[in-house]
């Protein structure tokens, strides 16, 4: 059939969505036996692909957080048939409409971030060429960068961070790009991308684009625009690199003792040095203080090679246990405190791996990550604010208004040690409730509030409620949230590796595979239940019944799981002796009943 005939709604998106993915893990596993040939010719395929287009289109409409955001062409959204036009006329032309200047503030500061809106057409063919360009970089991209970049997240980094410096106190470098996006050199970014002229000219006249600020048009010589669908993919590739520089220079000139050395010798110290980045923020990480601070003078060397340089302000050299420099111990990282506190030798832990020569000695420190204080006052301030400004509001818009700042704030916190924190901001924010319900009914007494507006909940007796509906709408609490533990992502995978058993039991979706599968393999956490070993990519697997359906089993999901071959067919015998146990002999069953028992175990 001819895509152009479709119409928007009728579009199979679940299949687009398939044959954009395959493209990308060919490129993806080409890459990575570095066969650049073969990289091109796929990119190229994929940017003529009408599935492809379709999905870079919708993308910039209907999915991206900022689709209402106009350009400097004016237009904020597009209709239906306007969007299949887009999807017809998407094509490489070497030119780009200038970006519109919006200002935005940082989060907690007064200073503001400019950002530059490229228009719709702009956008998605931005989309389009990020679809291509990322699963080539992905199989390049370090092991130890997490910003930006698909199924990686701040607590994968924070993990990192804490697996480093668990076991061993270290000096630590954190640092900050100063003005990262703006500053970037395009003719070294563009030899660095060292991509083929098509998205070579492309992406150059989208970094050349200019940029207008009300009436006032501006050059843009330096920088990515921010707000630009590629441009979080291009900073991270000018910044990639880094942790090898600095682990290269390390396994050159740092010299370790080594008893008639020792094969593994350099690796260790190749991996004594540690960096770990999100973004533009990143931190160094090791136990002299003399090899981080010629690690700083290394990577002021490599951003200067991008124009870029180190933020001052927001550079410090500290020590994870002890006072450095005047510093105090520990840092402060993606909005996280990260210390280690000095306990007693039972309450630190053992050094080293069980069985190992390290495993008998003990630490008198422990490492500890909570929320920063300039996270939590930030915090705690937005929702004082915010009651301020609603004091003739009703319970009800108060309640919707908290809810979602309550529950992203405690779920980005979940994964450390937060619970006296959370705690901490509940007793402040009850003081503030009541305070909100003194200042709506000045006249009234406490019992008269305590009836109205306070209910018992999930973790105390005073939980701010609206009673005004048939059924109670409860204001939820930090301490609602539950703490529980990140499971970091593996250094070396990425989405487009292929590996649909990780990825389907961590993230719980999955293209390649049916919905049902990716589900049930989340519930079990990526495992087999009969024999606890993990259901590989290569493995073969069935679906099999819990409760068989011929002893009064459904046969939705609930009810379902995912097994090993072997172990299906060892479930299947044991539950078929079991029948035949528990039923009464009838020596007139005929086979084809005995089959249709059979047949109802394999479905």
């Amino acid at each position: 059939m001819n895509p152009q005939r479709y119409e928007w709604n009728e579009i199979d998106w679940a299949k687009c969505r398939a044959n954009v993915f395959k493209l990308q893990k060919r490129i993806f596993k080409a890459s990575e036996c570095g066969d650049i040939s073969s990289v091109r010719k796929l990119q190229r395929l994929l940017v003529n692909s009408w599935s492809a287009r379709c999905l870079a289109v919708r993308k910039v409409t209907q999915e991206n957080q900022g689709r209402n955001t106009a350009g400097t062409d004016g237009v904020k959204s597009l209709k239906d048939e306007h969007k299949v036009v887009l999807i017809e006329n998407l094509k490489y032309s070497y030119k780009a409409s200038p970006t519109r200047r919006v200002w935005i503030p940082k989060p907690g500061k007064a200073e503001k971030r400019p950002l530059g809106i490229p228009t719709i057409e702009d956008r998605a063919l931005q989309a389009l060429t990020a679809m291509a360009l990322e699963p080539e970089w992905e199989a390049r991209f370090e092991e130890n960068s997490y910003g930006f970049r698909p199924a990686r997240s701040c607590q994968d980094a924070i993990d990192a961070i804490f697996n480093c410096i668990s076991r061993q106190n270290k000096y630590v470098l954190d640092a900050d790009v100063a003005q990262c996006f703006d500053k970037i050199d395009h003719k070294a970014l563009l030899q660095k991308l060292n991509t083929f002229p098509k998205f070579r000219r492309q992406i150059k006249a989208w970094l050349q684009a200019g940029v207008v600020d009300g009436k006032r048009f501006s050059k843009t010589e330096m920088g990515v625009p921010q707000g630009g669908i590629i441009s979080p993919l291009l900073a991270n590739i000018a910044l990639h690199g880094l942790e090898n520089t600095v682990r290269d220079w390390v396994e050159e000139n740092v010299k370790v003792y080594s008893p008639k050395n020792h094969p593994y010798a350099k690796k260790q110290v190749r991996q004594s040095v540690s960096v770990i980045r999100y973004a533009d923020d990143f931190v160094i990480l090791h136990k002299d203080l003399n090899v981080v601070l010629e690690c700083k003078r290394i990577t002021e060397e490599f951003l200067a090679k991008m124009g870029l340089e180190l933020k001052e302000a927001k550079t410090r050299i500290s020590h994870t246990l002890n006072e450095c420099l005047g510093q105090k111990p520990g840092f402060d990282f993606l909005g996280f405190e990260i210390r280690q506190h000095v306990v007693g030798k039972d309450q630190g832990g053992k050094i080293g791996f069980p069985g190992s020569s390290l495993a008998t000695r003990t630490k008198d420190y422990k490492t500890i990550i909570r929320p920063s204080a300039s996270s939590v006052r930030n915090h705690y301030n937005k929702l004082k604010n915010g009651l301020k400004k609603m004091t003739n509001q009703s319970v009800d818009r108060v309640i919707a208004h908290l809810n979602p700042k309550i529950r992203g704030w405690s779920n980005y916190y979940r994964y450390v040690v937060s619970s006296k924190v959370f705690r901490k901001i509940d007793d402040w924010l009850y003081q503030r409730y009541w305070r909100w319900c003194k200042r709506k009914h000045d006249k009234k007494g406490s019992k008269y509030l305590k009836q109205k507006y306070f209910a018992s909940g999930k973790n105390g007796n005073w939980v701010l409620v609206s009673k005004n509906k048939d059924e109670l709408f409860y204001g939820i609490s930090h301490r609602d949230t539950e703490i529980s533990r990140h499971i970091k992502v593996k250094e070396d995978k990425s989405p487009y590796d292929g590996d649909w058993a990780y990825w389907s039991s961590r993230m719980g979706q999955y293209p390649e595979i049916p919905p049902k599968v990716a589900t049930l393999l989340k519930k079990q956490k990526g495992k087999c239940p009969i024999c606890g070993l993990y259901v590989r990519s290569e493995d073969i697997y069935e679906i099999d019944h819990v409760i068989p359906l011929v002893e009064g089993g459904r046969k939705g999901i609930e009810n379902q799981q995912i097994l090993h071959l072997s172990c299906h067919k060892k479930k299947n015998g044991e539950d078929m002796r079991r029948i035949i146990k528990n039923q009464t002999y009838n020596p007139q069953s005929t086979k084809r009943r005995q089959e249709r028992y059979r047949q109802s175990f394999c479905q």
